[in-house]
């Protein structure tokens, strides 16, 4: 697994944003899996010792999005979201979310996510339609990603391929 680079005010991954999650998400480079863990805390509750379906789907999201921006080497958008809930996720619990590809097109890539406890249990599911953005965002985007010696393989690999 590499390590995918961040943007520093991303409220997944930005190592920047005090108020976001700051988690760190990593590409199979061969499959195109993208991976990350979390841990659920108090201030992400929705309801006493649940937490909030939002933070669950900004996660999936975004492990979707760095799937997709994988597998089309060009930056992308949430085009569509669905997320279903399977079991209350309770605060303090540990879960691995991971996305993958199931269709690519042009103009549109399509992607599944799970979410499940260490334990094995299945919190949620997800799919979703990611559109890559113009080429010239792109490079704009490209450029805001930060280069640390830890993402400098995945880094490398994505300029490469981004147009």
């Amino acid at each position: 697994m590499l390590p995918l680079p961040h943007s520093p005010g991303c409220i997944v991954c930005g190592r920047d944003n005090p108020h976001g999650l700051q988690l760190t998400l990593s590409v199979d480079p061969q499959s195109g899996e993208v991976v990350t863990e979390y841990t659920s805390r108090p201030h992400h509750i929705g309801f006493i010792g649940v937490i909030h379906g939002g933070v669950i789907a900004t996660i999936v999201d975004e492990a979707m999005v760095w799937a997709a921006t994988w597998a089309g080497k060009r930056f992308c958008v949430c085009g569509e979201l669905n997320v279903r809930y399977r079991q209350i996720a309770p605060v303090n619990a540990a879960m691995k979310i991971s996305a993958k590809i199931e269709a690519v097109r042009s103009r549109l890539i399509e992607t599944t996510a799970t979410v499940k406890g260490n334990d094995g249990t299945l919190y949620a599911t997800a799919s979703g339609k990611y559109v890559p953005i113009a080429k010239e965002q792109n490079q704009q985007f490209v450029a805001t990603l930060i280069d640390d010696p830890t993402v400098g393989d995945t880094l490398h690999a994505l300029r490469k391929g981004m147009p």
